[in-house]
């Protein structure tokens, strides 16, 4: 079964509400006019307005980038797995703290991939 493949156009955001802005560190291979994103790719992540509480209030603990795993095992670019709307991405603070999945919440239709 195939599954879509993850573009820079698709809408990801935190557990927390923040949006992740999508790149890649390719240009070449494109799904629906915008590049495939890879596993290997790491996102930024902003507006999470996500605090963790501490003995004198809160601190803001915010997730500020996501890494991926889970990618196609058999659809790739230059050897490295395209992202699917299944893959799993994982979101830190800035102190490398994970901080709970991203959610795909749009990504084109048109290329899929296993």
């Amino acid at each position: 079964m195939t599954i879509p493949i993850i573009n820079t156009a698709a809408t990801v955001m935190c557990p927390h509400g923040g949006t992740v802005s999508l790149s890649t560190s390719q240009s070449s291979v494109k799904a629906d006019g915008s590049p495939v994103c890879l596993e290997t790719d790491i996102h930024t992540v902003s507006g999470c307005p996500f605090q963790v509480p501490i003995p004198a209030g809160t601190k803001p603990q915010p997730c500020v980038t996501v890494r991926w795993t889970a990618a196609a095992t058999q659809t790739t670019v230059n050897g490295i797995g395209v992202l699917l709307q299944s893959s799993v991405g994982l979101c830190y603070s800035a102190e490398q703290i994970p901080q709970g999945p991203a959610t795909v919440s749009y990504t084109q239709q048109q290329a899929k991939g296993l």
